[in-house]
């Protein structure tokens, strides 16, 4: 059995993994994360596309070593008859077969779906791409911009009449990595009911139309298209960024008993009482009027002093971090959400730990680092080669 058997909620699932950049290594490291064991089928010579990708520690991309945690690499040339024999060996054996190439070219290598559910019907394929198996745009290439710019996200992010704004990760990626992650362990899951694998049809458009909260339900039935709030919530208030003395507080204050208890901590609890502040409805149409109010106290002490007094009176209330006050939160440090890696060639790592965490599993303090490319060629050969099984 594999070594985090019986350790881990998908301890022995063995993932095939010919994806690169994002959308498809982020759902094989949650995956990873989660106890499989991934094998990366990467290019000869240049690898994942990732790899160029910096800044880099010692030649080697931080960018790919992020994303790539937990993971054996051989390099494989899929048009070679040995590289295919090799690749056919580990597919045989493999529970998930991971891909993002545009629609049609695992056919044209001989491998699409229906070849290879013919010959292991076990098999799981999850395939990402940019638009999906089908539609008009289905050939085309696609990236995280390309779909945050299509899907609707821009339209709602910046500040009202500015310039369009990106999401600041990559979040056309993520979601599509972290949907075909969902789809595997269904997908795993049926298989354990009627003994066969399936095909799962990500699209990064799909994906980012999923998320829009409740945009399209709201403009469908209103006619009304909702755009950039800055901080604000579309439909809540007080939600949102207020200004303090040295920077920026969130002040959450999501029902009315939570707003009455912040406007006690502002010294000002006859706002509970006005009657353009009387019910969340009334305060989102008056939310200007609201801001005013609050911000003409909020200036006049710190952050801290108001997270320390929203706190005390269990108002969900947040500083706005950057990274390295991110990664410093005692709240993220006591859940293992920044792990270090011992990189044989960039040297000492963090990155961003499992957040799924599992009653009675050990959480792990470390992980193994990105492999270089082709670093377990000998040992993957040797187990699903030249052992015959």
């Amino acid at each position: 059995m594999h070594q985090n058997a019986l350790k881990s909620l998908l301890a022995d699932v063995k993932i095939v993994d010919l994806s690169r950049v994002l959308a498809g290594p982020f759902a094989t490291m949650t995956l990873a994360n989660l106890g499989a064991r991934v094998i990366k089928v990467e290019m000869p010579v240049v690898g994942d596309d990732a790899r160029a990708f910096g800044p880099f520690a010692n030649g080697k991309s931080l960018y790919f070593s992020a994303i790539n945690c937990n993971k054996e690499s051989i390099a494989l040339n899929l048009k070679r008859g040995e590289d295919r024999s090799i690749f056919e060996k580990l597919v045989s054996k493999a529970d998930v077969l991971v891909e993002n190439y545009r629609p049609g070219t695992m056919e044209k290598l001989g491998y699409g779906w229906d070849m290879l559910h013919d010959r292991f019907p076990q098999l799981i394929y999850g395939a990402v791409s940019g638009f999906g198996d089908t539609g008009p745009r289905s050939s085309l290439a696609a990236y995280d911009m390309v779909v945050q710019g299509m899907g609707g996200i821009m339209s709602v992010t910046g500040h009202p009449g500015g310039a369009p704004a990106r999401v600041g990760v990559s979040i056309g990626d993520i979601t599509a990595g972290l949907y075909l992650a969902l789809g595997i362990n269904a997908a795993l899951y049926r298989r354990s009911l009627a003994g066969v694998g399936c095909k799962l049809d990500i699209a990064m458009l799909d994906c980012q139309a999923a998320i829009m909260e409740d945009a399209v339900t709201v403009y469908a039935k209103t006619g009304e298209a909702p755009g950039p709030l800055g901080t604000r919530h579309p439909t809540v208030a007080p939600f949102q960024a207020y200004a303090a003395a040295d920077g920026n507080i969130i002040i959450a204050a999501g029902n009315d008993h939570l707003f009455s208890l912040a406007t006690d901590v502002l010294g000002r609890p006859e706002l509970a009482r006005d009657p353009r502040f009387a019910t969340n409805e009334l305060r989102h149409r008056n939310v200007d009027a609201l801001q005013a109010e609050i911000e003409s106290v909020s200036v006049t002490r710190c952050v801290s002093y108001w997270l320390d007094a929203l706190t005390a009176k269990g108002v969900p209330c947040a500083p706005i971090n950057d990274i390295a006050h991110m990664m410093a939160e005692p709240q993220i440090v006591a859940r293992n959400m920044i792990v270090r890696v011992a990189d044989p060639v960039a040297g000492e790592l963090s990155v961003a730990g499992n957040p799924v965490k599992v009653m009675g599993m050990p959480e792990p303090r470390t992980m193994r680092p990105a492999p270089e490319l082709d670093a377990d060629r000998a040992a993957i050969v040797a187990e699903f080669v030249g052992s015959g099984r």
